[in-house]
């Protein structure tokens, strides 16, 4: 098809207002360049001089452009764009980009650069970039691929796709995130392709010194990120397109779902039966049964005779309830919704006229539009008496890709109509954003029937900028070991493609894992965020007590560490939400310097200091670790160990491998059987003695509700500093959050010598009842005055 292709042609002149550019070439092309920060350049291609109107579902309404000292340098062949981090320079013979940083370092240059061809089925154009492939160029990134995290060598496509029991290497499925990250010669630097049509992304698989990326139609609108750090890259891109809402706590503890849970007496005996067997649970799950024939909306009357006082019964046991919306409105002239939405024109239509028909789970059904504000706030609207009403704290949309039975493509067929905000298109346009703008109508309509509580929404597909409305699991994965290892990958992606809220089903949801699988699925599931048992009721029983009495135990301890570890991991979210920092971070993150991390997939960072190095396999004993660079403390057994290298470590069914890194503070709370079940009346605080100087953080509020918008929170920041002969520790506390805890307990690990003075607040403490034989001080001290620690041999 090159035989049609189209390129730019030569610089003709450059227009400037303000940090906006507008390059015009010799074939009518234009390129608009905006320079939203010293690190942040968008790219925009019109093939005929006119732009169309400028518009983007993923952009956050939150990013304001920060940009200084913009400079604009032409030269006899080149143009350059200068800002403090970075140079675009414009060729003049051929108007292809080059990215240098200040040093003149090359960063990212076009290779055939953008290219185009009409699209003679459907109009507009195929839009094409090319780019060099840099020598020892590495590719991360674009959200939920079941791949290997770097992608060198590979094509994917950008598709929301439902694709029940997915394999590894299969692509597209549930979530379409045109988001790269890349690496070489220790520089960093993202690219963003915002375009919502079905596009392709070849990391050099076609010619290995080649990156492509390209769409069937729309724009070549992409943004440069440069780091040079990845973890930066990823940290500019999320604030490009945002955050969520801090969520309720109770949403990071275990919530436990099955398709499905009913009749309502079902549902009281596993909730009863999680209280009896001691293990934690904060949420339970309802799927497509509780409703009347599966109509959204409803309840089915024989199944659930009361939903509003068995959700108000779960509630005083500790549970909360979370239901499933799916878009599918069931053609039927007894149901209300179905009126309404006919009556109003919400749902969608075919190019010519007629509602888009489709089988899902009701039968025959219509879909809203969900890219119409008008149709998003009636939606909103259906959730008061669920939510408001009935007492149900969350929903999950499911299907949304938008998802159909029997029909080729299973989706939408092209021709379907979208308001697209005021931008009418097709389908092919709005299909990947359906289940975003979906997600989008469901959060605004919880968190206003919410009483003035904290939403949770669930989401299965996803376009860049949904992790602003809602958290998302990893779809209808499997129960195999395969799957636990591309459980891992997906989530460790989707967390540095922007979206950290995320969590797979643990013990996968087709098939019924053994006892061993489902152990080491827990023991990786407590360290991502979004931490949630599902299986579909066909293959077997998944709860916790489901797989022997060995099993319980361990998985109930798994779980509680979750429950301790809390203060930790929602302080890994208040970082996401405000610093844009990933929750999970692949090692290459934290040291991208070290060659040996860029290949390496088995191992994480979840928050600043826990390393996490789950077992893939069965019926393993040990597994080789790769650490990054520092000293690293056996979580278990508190051994220390030198990093920048792999080593083998012991890991019996009962042991996940974890390391804390050298100088880390870690706050744990009680355990306790749901959160809120108890005042916490001490935080525990582990210290790892080593490292020159490190900080730690911990953030507290109330953990639901909107007082933290007030100010009404604490951030606490812990410095660490040791030498051979000393350790200090120092706390520092902004914020006018009163914790219901009175006192610390400090637990200093690792002290290399026996301390002969310690210093709590500038007092002497008495050694001998605090010193311990294993190397470990531990001391209880008042919360109020508790601002410094000194430990001298």
């Amino acid at each position: 098809m090159t035989h049609n292709e189209f390129y730019p042609g030569k610089f003709s002149e450059i227009q400037r207002l303000n940090n906006e550019f507008v390059v015009l070439t010799d074939n009518q092309c234009a390129i608009k360049i905006s320079v939203l920060s010293d690190h942040i350049i968008r790219i925009r291609y019109s093939t005929d001089g006119h732009f169309e109107h400028d518009f983007s579902y993923a952009i956050s309404n939150k990013f304001v452009p920060i940009t200084e000292n913009v400079e604009q340098k032409i030269h006899l062949d080149h143009i350059e764009i200068v800002t403090n981090a970075v140079i675009l320079h414009i060729n003049k013979l051929d108007s292809k980009l080059t990215f240098t940083d200040i040093a003149g370092k090359i960063i990212c240059r076009d290779e055939r650069g953008f290219h185009w061809e009409e699209h003679r089925q459907y109009g507009g154009n195929v839009v094409k970039m090319s780019k060099v492939v840099k020598e020892g160029e590495h590719f991360y990134g674009m959200g939920d691929k079941t791949m290997h995290l770097n992608l060198r060598g590979r094509r994917v496509t950008n598709w929301a796709m439902d694709t029940y029991g997915f394999k590894k290497e299969e692509d597209p499925i549930y979530k379409a995130i045109p988001f790269y990250t890349a690496i070489h010669s220790e520089i960093g630097y993202g690219i963003f392709f915002d375009n919502t049509f079905k596009a392709h992304f070849d990391f050099g698989s076609e010619r290995r010194s080649v990156t492509s990326f390209w769409a069937e139609g729309g724009e070549m609108n992409y943004y440069f990120i440069f780091g040079p750090e990845l973890i930066d890259v990823t940290r500019r891109y999320t604030q490009l397109t945002g955050t969520p809402e801090l969520p309720p706590l109770w949403s990071l503890g275990y919530q436990q779902s099955k398709w499905s849970y009913y009749p309502h007496t079902k549902v009281k005996e596993v909730t009863n039966k999680l209280r009896s067997n001691l293990i934690p649970c904060d949420a339970i799950y309802l799927d497509i049964d509780y409703m009347d024939g599966f109509r959204c909306f409803t309840w089915d009357k024989e199944k659930f005779p009361e939903p509003k006082a068995m959700i108000s019964e779960l509630k005083k046991n500790g549970f909360k309830t979370v239901v499933i919306i799916d878009p599918g409105i069931k053609i039927d002239e007894n149901y209300a919704v179905y009126n309404e939405a006919i009556e109003n024109n919400y749902f969608c239509r075919r190019a010519d006229g007629p509602f888009m028909k489709g089988k899902v789970w009701p039968g025959d059904c219509y879909f809203p539009d969900f890219t119409n504000p008008k149709v998003r706030k009636w939606w909103s609207g259906l959730f008061q008496e669920l939510i408001e009403e009935i007492g149900v704290r969350g929903v999950w949309n499911d299907m949304n890709e938008p998802a159909l039975f029997e029909i080729n493509g299973k989706t939408f067929p092209d021709d379907v109509r979208h308001d697209f905000d005021g931008n009418p298109c097709s389908h092919r346009k709005a299909h990947n954003v359906y289940g975003m703008q979906m997600a989008r109508a469901t959060f605004k309509g919880v968190k206003k029937y919410n009483s003035g509580q904290r939403p949770l929404v669930i989401t299965r597909s996803a376009y860049s900028g949904a992790q602003r409305y809602a958290s998302a699991w990893t779809g209808d994965n499997i129960a195999s070991w395969e799957h636990l290892w591309i459980a891992t990958m997906q989530c460790q992606r989707m967390s540095t493609s922007g979206f950290s809220f995320v969590g797979s089903d643990i013990g996968g949801f087709i098939d019924h894992p053994t006892p061993e699988l489902f152990v080491r699925w827990m023991q990786l599931a407590v360290f991502h965020p979004f931490f949630r048992t599902h299986s579909s009721g066909d293959h077997g029983e998944q709860e916790p007590w489901s797989f022997g009495e060995d099993a319980l135990k361990i998985v109930r301890t798994y779980i509680e560490l979750r429950y301790t570890l809390l203060p930790y991991i929602y302080t890994a979210f208040h970082q996401y939400v405000n610093e844009f920092t990933p929750m999970l971070k692949p090692i290459s993150m934290f040291d991208q310097s070290d060659q040996d991390t860029l290949y390496r997939v088995d191992e994480f960072l979840m928050g600043d200091h826990i390393l996490v190095c789950p077992v893939l396999e069965p019926n393993a004993k040990s597994r080789y670790v790769y650490l990054p660079k520092g000293k690293w403390y056996n979580y278990w057994t508190n051994k220390v160990f030198e990093g920048g290298k792999e080593i083998l470590a012991e890991a019996p069914l009962e042991q996940i491998p974890l390391y804390i890194r050298e100088g880390a503070v870690i706050p744990f709370y009680p355990v306790m059987q749901y959160v809120g079940e108890k005042p916490v009346d001490q935080l525990t605080i582990k210290v790892y003695y080593g490292g020159e100087s490190l900080n730690s953080y911990l953030y507290e509020d109330s953990g639901d509700g909107y007082d933290y918008e007030k100010g009404i929170y604490n951030r606490k920041k812990f410095k660490t500093q040791s030498t051979p002969t000393s350790f200090k520790m120092s706390l520092k506390t902004n914020g006018h959050y009163e914790p219901s805890y009175s006192t610390y307990k400090v637990v200093l690990f690792g002290l290399p010598f026996l301390p002969s003075r310690i210093l709590v607040n500038d007092k002497e403490m008495d050694i001998n009842s605090k010193y311990i034989e294993n190397q470990s001080l531990v001391f209880t001290t008042e919360r109020m005055s508790f601002i410094s620690l000194e430990v001298f041999k």
